[in-house]
Protein backbone atom coordinates (compact mmCIF):
# COMPACT_ATOMS: atom_id res chain seq x y z
CA UNK A 1 0.00 0.00 0.00
CA UNK A 2 1.27 3.47 -0.85
CA UNK A 3 1.63 6.25 1.46
CA UNK A 4 -1.11 8.00 2.64
CA UNK A 5 0.37 11.59 1.72
CA UNK A 6 1.24 9.62 -2.51
CA UNK A 7 -2.56 8.99 -2.64
CA UNK A 8 -3.64 12.65 -1.95
CA UNK A 9 -0.84 13.94 -4.07
CA UNK A 10 -1.74 11.53 -6.82
CA UNK A 11 -5.36 12.70 -6.16
CA UNK A 12 -4.58 16.51 -6.40
CA UNK A 13 -2.50 16.24 -9.87
CA UNK A 14 -5.37 14.05 -11.28
CA UNK A 15 -8.15 16.64 -9.82
CA UNK A 16 -5.72 19.76 -10.90
CA UNK A 17 -6.13 18.34 -14.46
CA UNK A 18 -9.60 17.50 -14.49
CA UNK A 19 -10.18 21.12 -13.72
CA UNK A 20 -8.04 22.64 -15.63
CA UNK A 21 -9.28 20.82 -18.75
CA UNK A 22 -12.86 21.92 -17.50
CA UNK A 23 -11.29 25.65 -16.85
CA UNK A 24 -10.22 26.12 -20.63
CA UNK A 25 -14.01 24.52 -22.00
CA UNK A 26 -15.24 27.01 -19.41
CA UNK A 27 -13.68 29.66 -19.13
CA UNK A 28 -13.42 30.01 -15.70
CA UNK A 29 -10.02 28.76 -14.91
CA UNK A 30 -9.55 29.28 -11.24
CA UNK A 31 -13.15 28.24 -10.20
CA UNK A 32 -12.83 25.17 -11.62
CA UNK A 33 -9.04 24.51 -10.76
CA UNK A 34 -10.15 25.02 -7.49
CA UNK A 35 -12.84 22.68 -7.56
CA UNK A 36 -10.72 20.08 -9.39
CA UNK A 37 -8.51 20.24 -6.57
CA UNK A 38 -10.54 19.35 -4.17
CA UNK A 39 -12.60 16.31 -6.02
CA UNK A 40 -8.57 15.27 -6.08
CA UNK A 41 -8.42 15.71 -2.83
CA UNK A 42 -11.34 13.52 -1.94
CA UNK A 43 -10.12 11.00 -4.48
CA UNK A 44 -6.91 10.44 -3.06
CA UNK A 45 -8.01 10.42 0.63
CA UNK A 46 -10.63 7.65 -0.47
CA UNK A 47 -7.51 5.76 -2.09
CA UNK A 48 -6.47 5.00 1.28
CA UNK A 49 -8.78 1.48 1.84
CA UNK A 50 -8.11 -0.57 5.17
CA UNK A 51 -7.39 1.14 8.39
CA UNK A 52 -5.34 -0.07 11.07
CA UNK A 53 -6.53 -2.89 13.72
CA UNK A 54 -7.00 0.48 16.45
CA UNK A 55 -8.82 2.46 13.93
CA UNK A 56 -10.92 -0.89 13.04
CA UNK A 57 -11.57 -1.71 16.72
CA UNK A 58 -12.91 2.12 17.06
CA UNK A 59 -15.46 2.08 14.19
CA UNK A 60 -16.64 -1.00 15.43
CA UNK A 61 -17.57 0.34 18.51
CA UNK A 62 -19.50 3.70 17.08
CA UNK A 63 -21.43 1.61 14.54
CA UNK A 64 -22.47 -0.87 17.75
CA UNK A 65 -23.34 2.54 19.96
CA UNK A 66 -25.44 3.85 16.83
Amino acid sequence: MKKPSTQIALGIAFGAGIGAAMGVFAGHMAVWLAVGIAIGVAIGNNLRGTRCAECDAVHKTHEAES
